[in-house]
């Protein structure tokens, strides 16, 4: 299932992309409003940004770690460097291992969008989040060309974001 959401500041903007879908002959059932006044976040079942961000920082960590570990731990040993005296050869040879596991974990979390999440800007910002400062959002969802056909209707209305997602379907 695709989606394509797009956030409003204002009811107005809102309900005027939502007349301007039904003027498009959009079915109606596939296109919603959340805010005050309409369904809410955990009525809808919006997914949430943050979540899919922390889903992504977690399975890029699940390989990144341990070929850090594996890259620090090798090129530690390929080098001999002794960076720690007090440490021994085994002991560096774990400790770069170590330091290029934690550089593993920095990169999911740089790559995954990570910032935008502990900093709640852009797409990370949750949708929950949005509707609780008074926002509105515009949800179509369809098939990919439906949502090709929604995005410029939607976009006419300047909305503050939007934002397409692809569902994989559940089995």
């Amino acid at each position: 299932m695709n989606y394509v959401i797009a956030v409003f500041s204002d009811r107005n903007p809102a309900e005027a992309a939502y007349s301007a879908l039904e003027a498009e002959q959009f079915a109606m059932d596939e296109v919603d409003i959340l805010g005050q006044g309409y369904q809410s976040v955990d009525d809808y079942g919006l997914i949430d940004p943050a979540g899919k961000a922390w889903k992504q920082i977690k399975l890029m960590m699940l390989w990144l770690v341990p070929f850090g570990f594996i890259a620090g731990f090798g090129f530690n040993r390929i080098t001999g460097l002794d960076t720690f005296d007090w440490a021994g050869t085994i002991g560096n040879q774990i400790l770069g291992g170590l330091l290029g596991a934690g550089s593993g974990a920095m990169g999911a979390f740089f790559v995954s969008d990570g910032v935008g999440v502990v900093l709640g800007s852009g797409d990370a910002l949750s949708y929950r989040d949005r509707l609780e400062d008074g926002k509105y959002v515009v949800v179509v969802k369809g098939s990919l060309t439906q949502i090709r056909a929604a995005t410029p209707v939607l976009r006419r209305f300047r909305p503050e974001n939007l934002q397409g997602y692809d569902l994989p379907e559940e089995t």
